[in-house]
């Protein structure tokens, strides 16, 4: 473990009655988001079981909900006590603590119908693209959107393009698609604006599970192509 290194430029927000949330700089910068979470690790043996951490890019919220019989009044400025004591102290550095989870996905064809119009706009075969994406540095930033839709970071920069500009009113849930300089991946059948690149078989949130949500911020993702055989064999066994 190697010496504190001091947060970066940040400030505490009150959001409503019972949310502090404390903002680093709107970044989309793995340092930031590693400062994130450092500070909800340090943060979370000290909270009391009704408080939540909800980590994002580049902020972490602390909720709490009301439990009249010992509710403290003076909680929000107790807790902003603690949060600048941390803040102030820094964070430790440590080896990636997030787990690398490997995702199937076959690109291309009905389970990537943006392929061919990605690689043109990027001046790259389809086979390339596929090539960069998988090799690229997925992180889980933050879960948002949809329950358990992951916001990825480390897109290679030959990918990045702006979202679409005509959304599609359904995306199948597994699609895995692109826009800016991040990756994601559809838990639900809902609208979308991003490129779409291809499918996992892998469910990433299901309600009944012990676990809803297959990812958590701070995972390392490594999506691994696979055939339109290999999808169904997986689909057919239940993946997850």
């Amino acid at each position: 473990m190697s010496a504190p290194l001091p947060y970066p430029a940040w400030r505490l927000e009150t959001l409503g009655e019972r949310c502090l949330m404390v903002a680093f700089p709107s970044t989309v910068d793995p340092a930031v988001n590693v400062a994130v979470h450092a500070l909800a690790a340090a943060l979370e043996p000290a909270l009391p079981a009704n408080c939540e951490l909800v980590p994002a890019f580049s902020s972490l919220a602390i909720h709490w909900r009301p439990v009249p019989e010992r509710d403290d009044p003076d909680w929000a400025n107790s807790l902003s006590t603690q949060l600048q004591r941390l803040l102030a102290a820094g964070y430790q550095t440590t080896a990636d603590s997030g787990r690398e989870v490997t995702i199937p996905v076959c690109y291309g064809g009905d389970y990537g119908p943006d392929l061919a119009a990605v690689a043109a706009a990027c001046g790259l075969t389809p086979d390339a693209v596929i090539a960069r994406h998988a090799a690229s540095p997925h992180r889980v930033y933050m879960l948002g959107f949809t329950p358990g839709f992951p916001y990825l970071g480390g897109l290679d920069p030959a990918l990045a393009l702006p979202r679409r500009a005509t959304p599609r009113v359904s995306v199948p849930a597994g699609s895995v698609a692109i826009a800016r300089e991040q990756s994601g991946i559809y838990t639900l059948d809902s609208p979308g604006g991003w490129h779409l690149l291809g499918r996992t078989p892998l469910a990433l949130f299901t309600p009944q599970a012990a676990s809803p949500c297959l990812l958590r911020p701070g995972d390392r993702v490594r999506f691994v192509p696979i055939t339109p055989a290999g999808f169904t064999a997986l689909a057919a066994g239940d993946a997850r």
